[in-house]
């Protein structure tokens, strides 16, 4: 199973809810400082989606079938947080912390799927070439969809650039289909599985993008190992060893040309 956008009314509303996404990243962006409290962030994108764009925040009360459903409307990750982050008002942001906001918005049900790394104050250098390192994965891994490749090569490009610059890919979360479902088919991996590669080699029938497809790329690049656990909390990832780690992710359509990135910020300049 694929996860497709069937129709022009479909490829539409991905559209406005990327865009919106998009919207709410560009928005938050001057309030990221030191002293705010990554609950005060939540609060802040909350009311925008809703009251602003008129949509749903999508991961409030999102229940992935195991875990309590999840009680904010963004994930905030800080540092050593790979990813699935709950804003608290107990948690404030001191200058030099790196804090990945993800957002999802639902709009005419359709799904916009996005994050944005952000520098509090003034980071150290390292800091700021991890997340330069992890963007720079993404939009490799976006350079590579074709319509007719196999799926896996993103994961190889992206863990190819992580890799050959010394950081770690986390392989426990990877992208996913989405479109009126949030998490769908295909699944995106962002490495290359071993098993993949045999049966390239040996001609055997792969996942390959088709236009059409409509998925996340979010790669998650560690400064140290690649290995993660949950806290009891049931939601938040860190890394095992408290290093670093950084995410940037979008929503891709696949076109007949390659991809369009759904949800681009007004800021960003894209390869």
């Amino acid at each position: 199973m694929v996860a497709k956008a069937l129709s022009e009314a479909d490829v539409a509303g991905m559209r406005t809810a990327g865009a919106l996404a998009a919207q709410v990243l560009d928005m938050i962006g001057e309030y990221v400082v030191p002293g705010v409290t990554t609950g005060e962030l939540d609060a802040i994108c909350h009311r925008y989606i809703v009251e602003a764009l008129g949509s749903i925040p999508a991961p409030l009360n999102y229940s992935n079938g195991s875990a309590p459903p999840f009680p904010k409307s963004i994930c905030t990750s800080v540092n050593h947080v790979v990813c699935h982050g709950i804003p608290s008002d107990k948690k404030q942001l001191k200058s030099g912390d790196t804090v990945n906001i993800d957002v999802t918005v639902i709009k005419n049900g359709y799904h916009g799927d996005t994050s944005k790394m952000f520098c509090v104050g003034r980071v150290s250098p390292f800091a700021e070439r991890l997340i330069k390192i992890t963007q720079e994965c993404l939009y490799l891994g976006i350079e590579s969809v074709r319509p007719g490749v196999p799926l896996s090569t993103i994961g190889r490009t992206i863990q190819r650039h992580a890799e050959a610059n010394h950081f770690s890919v986390v392989r426990e979360f990877c992208g996913h289909g989405i479109g009126t479902t949030f998490h769908d088919e295909p699944q995106v991996l962002h490495y290359l599985e071993a098993n993949e590669e045999k049966r390239q080699l040996l001609g055997r029938p792969v996942q390959m993008i088709e236009e059409g497809m409509t998925f996340t790329i979010e790669p998650m690049i560690n400064a140290g190992e690649r290995h993660v656990k949950i806290l009891p909390d049931q939601w938040t990832v860190v890394t095992k060893d408290h290093k670093l780690s950084a995410q940037w992710e979008h929503t891709i359509l696949v076109t007949a040309a390659g991809a369009e990135v759904l949800t681009r910020r007004s800021d960003e300049q894209l390869p």
